[in-house]
């Protein structure tokens, strides 16, 4: 069963201090949180403080986003062609697979639809008035600044990559198992990308740093308010999806509590929590929507294949993260527009989980496809996108959650007074069962 691997990774660790596997990508991860932070709080100071001077550092922020930009069409290609084999995978185990894709497509279309929705209710950004670089400074670039700037490498066109990409997948599907070795290669090369994803994500909090500083000396505590509607709009759309949309289809199909489930997986939580990823917590989802009554193969099927398709916390932010940068810019979108953007959402959005940096980067080919100009407003979404990670994360993890329990009953694969019991806390979850000796 494909849980086995995932389970038995760092043999030898006590699953009942979860919080201690993989510890040195959790520190790396800390850091990184608290350096972002910590350069956001520095920028807006220094924009209100020194605002010339705040201005004046509008590079590092274009500089990073520019290096976002140059790993934008490798990211889309690889998490593509890899998606459509993951599709083609789901698709062979028959009835489970084919529900699980029907459900994780709509949800993640309804959040998209979401985000748009409360983004054009609250229009974040609004009298930001973002300006890039050349036209803040007046026209003229500096020769140091302009000769840094063009060693980063050019952006390759996201459209055209995406159609290859596709034609790439469908192409290697049709293949086979002759076609394994190219989706093995594309794999290796996807890890190389992410890999460079990595490295360019360590330059955040100066890329922060430099795009906060220049937006808040530009507008002063406007920008600080217009960044702190969009996360406390973020954070407040993601729970009232948590608890009315996911919360009603779990109470209408399976009976169940959502607040029972939410207490059920308080653990996870807090390991999300802490890395500001779900990926940290799938191999406890597995085993514990294995105790809550879904059969293994269920759950074998539906968790992994979620991980890449269902990602409605990172859906609303994408949408919401659009708009405030539209506005922000001056150029806002219009409805054809916007439900383009919702049309690339759902495909390009798939492979997207578990990488730091991936939703940055899938935001931005968002952006780059249909208004390449607004990519310069980006910078201010580096400063404020670690604040609304966890967030996607919980989001991302208990859709996935929710998803098991309607796909168990849908199949008929759900026990229900076991379920309930577990729900209830009569039959709490033995954290030995972890143990690679016990799996």
């Amino acid at each position: 069963m494909a849980t086995t691997p995932t389970l038995t990774e760092e043999p030898g660790r006590r699953p009942e201090s979860p919080e201690n596997a993989r510890p040195k990508k959790k520190d790396r991860t800390h850091w990184l949180y608290i350096m972002v932070i910590v350069a956001v709080v520095a920028g807006a100071a220094v924009g209100l403080i020194f605002p010339e001077l705040g201005k004046a550092l509008k590079p590092l922020g274009t500089g990073f986003v520019a290096l976002i930009k140059m790993i934008i069409a490798p990211v889309i290609f690889c998490t593509i062609v890899l998606g459509i084999g993951s599709i083609a995978k789901a698709a062979t185990v028959g009835k489970v697979g084919g529900l699980a894709l029907l459900y994780f497509i709509t949800m993640s279309t309804f959040a998209l639809a979401i985000g748009l929705f409360v983004g054009n209710m609250i229009n974040p950004g609004s009298g930001l008035q973002l300006e890039p670089y050349e036209t803040a400074a007046g026209g003229e670039e500096n020769a140091t600044v302009k000769f840094l700037l063009e060693l980063i490498p050019g952006d390759i066109p996201v459209l055209p990559t995406l159609v290859l990409a596709l034609l790439v997948g469908f192409a290697l599907q049709s293949m086979g198992k002759s076609g394994e070795p190219v989706l093995n290669a594309v794999r290796h090369l996807q890890a190389v990308v992410f890999r460079i994803m990595m490295m360019i994500m360590w330059a955040a909090p100066i890329g922060a740093f430099g795009a906060i500083a220049a937006v808040v000396g530009a507008t002063g505590w406007a920008a600080i308010g217009s960044m702190a509607i969009l996360m406390g709009a973020f954070y407040v759309t993601c729970a009232l999806f948590i608890v009315v949309v996911l919360g009603g289809l779990l109470k209408l199909v399976t009976g169940l509590n959502i607040f029972s489930l939410l207490r059920y997986l308080a653990r996870e939580y807090l390991l999300i929590f802490s890395t500001s990823s779900s990926e940290s917590a799938l191999p406890r989802l597995i085993a514990k929507m294995e105790h809550a009554g879904v059969s293994q193969p269920v759950v074998g099927i539906t968790v992994p294949t979620g991980y890449s398709f269902n990602l409605d916390g990172t859906a609303i932010y994408l949408t919401m993260a659009s708009l405030f940068v539209s506005t922000a810019m001056g150029m806002p979108m219009n409805l054809g527009e916007q439900i383009g953007l919702l049309i690339f959402m759902i495909i390009a959005s798939k492979g997207a989980a578990g990488v730091t940096g991936a939703g940055l980067a899938t935001l931005a080919a968002g952006l780059q496809a249909h208004r390449p100009e607004l990519l310069d407003g980006m910078g201010v979404i580096v400063g404020i996108d670690k604040f609304m990670s966890e967030a996607r994360a919980l989001t991302n993890f208990t859709g996935n959650a929710v998803a098991t329990l309607l796909i168990g009953k849908w199949t008929k694969e759900l026990d229900h007074e076991q379920a309930r019991a577990v729900m209830a806390g009569e039959r709490p979850f033995d954290e030995l069962s972890l143990h690679p000796e016990s799996h």
